[in-house]
């Protein structure tokens, strides 16, 4: 094992960090918890896997001698990091890699790459997405997919063609989100594609300034590249929930209301609302009345100029399922569509149609 480059201290550290997106935080083996530094020419590559999804950072260095090596992503990126600005030497003999910056002089323990976890990089033709577009879509999204790897499925995010563009879907069973992007051919005619919403969301951190992403599509794989940073994950195999049938196509009230001072109202009752404890929205042709009342603890009420139609109704939602729909909807009123207390509830955009949060209310005595 043999290697060495010289490379700006903040441009390595840059990579480092990026690459250790992909680690695998909880593998005991160190070659696994590690970062791969390849070397080829003037070109550093920096990833970090943990067997489903893959973070490889490109870089521009001085190379003297390609090679490839894993070292610890941790200590490696806590090395760099604490080193004085300049230019930092990495030069690797057999099982060691000596780091200098002057006055600073560390070596640390490095190892074969052999056994470094590959996911294969998809063969199919790369496509073009607009990165703003496609990265409000990941964050309006990305929230509503589950975390519980117990039920894989919902921890992804379905990518359906549908219409004249690109959908995205995600539900964790007490929310779905839905995002139509228009005029976005990345998909055949009713193809359909799970991706891990882990991966679009460390996607979604990438974009920045960049302006475009390109996307491979394989069997089982797939691939997002943004400026010279690469994501790579395995797709989630399985049938999505037909969550067609869960959207009703009439409802017989709506609120719509400003949606900056409605979040406002909801994240100061929300002190109230602890642990468990709902949101109640009392909807009335008054307006709307937000309350959150937590035994032993106290209560709160806040009254709020809205536009109602409907029958008085009162609603009680999980405030962070409530705040995170809200949060994401484009433009500047939303509108609360609801049919009953206990029937499934669909919050809107009044000026975007191509977005739709539906939630599912809570029960309260």
């Amino acid at each position: 094992m043999n290697m060495k480059f010289r490379c700006e201290k903040d441009v390595l550290s840059e990579a480092l960090n990026v690459a250790s997106r992909g680690v695998a935080n909880r593998s005991s083996a160190a070659v696994v918890g590690g970062i791969r530094l390849e070397l080829s020419g003037d070109t550093l590559t920096a990833t970090g896997s943990d067997g489903d999804l893959t973070v490889a950072a490109r870089v521009t260095v001085n190379g003297s001698s390609d090679g490839k090596v894993v070292i610890r992503s941790n200590l490696m990126a806590n090395i760099v990091r604490s080193l004085r600005p300049g230019a930092v030497d990495v030069t690797i003999e057999d099982q060691n890699a000596k780091i200098t910056s002057n006055p600073s002089d560390f070596k640390i323990r490095v190892f074969a790459s052999d056994d470094f976890p590959n996911i294969e990089q998809p063969a199919g033709e790369a496509i073009t997405l607009n990165a703003a577009a496609f990265k409000a879509a990941i964050d309006q999204v990305g929230k509503a997919a589950s975390t519980d790897e117990a039920r894989p499925i919902l921890t992804g995010v379905l990518m359906a063609a549908e219409k004249d563009g690109l959908r995205l879907v995600s539900t964790d069973s007490y929310r779905l989100a839905i995002r139509d992007i228009e005029g976005l051919s990345v998909l055949n005619e009713e193809q359909k594609v799970l991706v891990p919403s882990r991966a679009l969301k460390e996607l979604a951190r990438l974009v920045g300034e960049e302006e475009e992403i390109t996307l491979s599509l394989g069997e089982h794989n797939a691939s997002f590249t943004v400026g010279t940073v690469t994501v790579t994950t395995r797709l989630i195999e399985g049938d999505f929930p037909n969550y067609n049938r869960l959207i009703p196509e009439t409802h017989e009230n709506r609120l719509t209301i400003d949606r900056e001072k409605l979040l406002d109202t909801l994240r100061r009752v929300r002190v109230i609302a602890q642990e468990s404890t709902p949101i109640r929205m009392s909807m009335s042709a008054d307006g709307l009345e937000v309350a959150a009342v937590t035994q032993e603890v106290g209560e709160a009420h806040e009254t709020i100029e809205a536009e109602y139609n409907g029958e008085d109704l009162m609603v009680a939602f999980n405030p962070e399922y409530l705040i995170d729909g809200i949060e994401v909807s484009p433009g500047k009123e939303v509108m609360l569509e609801t049919i009953g207390e206990l029937k499934p509830a669909l919050l809107k955009s009044s000026e975007d149609p191509n977005f739709l949060y539906l939630l599912m209310p809570v029960r309260v005595s």
